[in-house]
């Protein structure tokens, strides 16, 4: 039987973040902590990354050492009751790789997701023909059961964008993800037509980089920023790739990519431009 995970959550994120800035400001080490309360420097350190909810009695330890009053300490435990709620996570998902599961659990929370894809159609944009073709092609070797689970959950993410408030999603795609011909001309074609259909919708931009526009500064690679709703929330950075997938939330990094994308955005077609070349596909499919 698959242990249930603890998976990321915004909230788990944004209390891991204020007891390590609570720590801090009482000029404590890990160390110090552990040496004053007993709590395993290990357990600490899982707490302060985010790994782990911490039981109530060892939140209320580290409060009481860090000499927390109302009302910042009703807040602190409001937040780690709400600390392990998982979005939509279905139950299924505990089968899925780890880093995918802390994605989607990210996705549900976020407000806006900027997305610049240089080989796929993005995942919230797939049809589910497409999202088959393409799980089985970059995945040989998985087993029929495990590209119907991919599938599955990659169908169920786009939920956020049909929700009551739905996600701000701002895409940016290389003209070659649209060019790549995945599960034959006839997928491609529903998945032109879906891609003018989600373009439609108010919540949703679509820009294309054309291949005339030459060398652009997302060829190294494809890359998601997620923000959300609150501000103490840090924005998150998710790249796949060969190497593994990878989580990146300094400032430092966020700035970097933030930038990068707006550099797309320049070079990329209007929404209206990118609609009148998906359209041309559309009919080239035909």
């Amino acid at each position: 039987m698959v242990a249930k995970r603890q998976m990321p959550t915004v909230r788990l994120r944004r209390l891991a973040a204020e007891l390590r800035r609570l720590r801090s400001g009482a000029h404590l080490t890990r160390e110090d902590v552990t040496e004053q309360t007993g709590i395993n420097t290990a357990t600490l350190y899982r707490i302060e990354t985010a790994r782990v909810r911490p039981q109530q009695r060892t939140l209320t330890a580290l409060l009481d050492l860090y000499a927390v009053g109302e009302p910042q300490r009703g807040e602190i435990l409001a937040l780690s009751r709400e600390a392990g709620a998982q979005g939509w996570l279905r139950p299924y998902h505990s089968e899925l790789p780890e880093e995918y599961t802390a994605y989607i659990s990210f996705e549900a929370e976020a407000r806006a997701v900027r997305n610049y894809e240089s080989l796929f159609i993005p995942g919230l944009l797939q049809t589910e023909d497409y999202a088959h073709a393409v799980i089985k092609g970059v995945l040989p070797t998985a087993s029929a059961r495990e590209i119907e689970q991919r599938v599955r959950a990659r169908i169920e993410r786009q939920e956020v964008l049909t929700k009551v408030d739905p996600l701000s999603l701002w895409v940016i795609m290389d003209e070659a993800a649209l060019r790549r011909v995945v599960g034959g001309l006839k997928v491609m074609r529903e998945q032109m037509q879906r891609l003018m259909e989600v373009a439609a919708e108010p919540s949703v931009t679509l820009q294309v980089i054309p291949f005339n526009a030459g060398a652009h500064a997302g060829m190294p690679g494809s890359f998601v920023l997620m923000s959300f709703p609150e501000a103490e929330d840090p924005e998150i950075i998710y790249i796949d790739s060969m190497a593994g997938d990878l989580f990146l939330e300094a400032e430092a990094d966020v700035r970097r990519y933030s930038t990068t994308f707006e550099n797309l955005r320049a070079v990329a077609l209007s929404p209206d431009a990118s609609a009148d070349l998906i359209a041309e596909l559309v009919k080239e499919a035909r």
